[in-house]
């Protein structure tokens, strides 16, 4: 998404989003121009050791130790 047409005080970050999935999908969604983000599949990742979010925008989220949403990368 282009800063260019964000006023500014309306960007929010991925780790300011409220630890909810109804929350990371409403973010996700304007973030993504308005393109419903669902999710796709979600299970506790052993080697993680969290429970994971994969989501229809092809990343996978997860809660951190402080409840802040993050992107996994390389499937944990």
């Amino acid at each position: 998404m282009s800063s260019a047409f964000v006023k500014e005080g309306e960007y929010q970050k991925l780790s300011d989003v409220d630890p909810s999935l109804g929350a990371l999908s409403f973010y996700l969604r304007q973030d993504n121009g308005g393109q419903i983000v669902r999710e796709s599949k979600s299970f506790y990742s052993e080697k993680c050791g969290r429970h994971v979010y994969e989501m229809s925008d092809g990343l996978t989220y997860a809660l951190d130790d402080n409840n802040k949403w993050m992107i996994i990368l390389d499937a944990c």
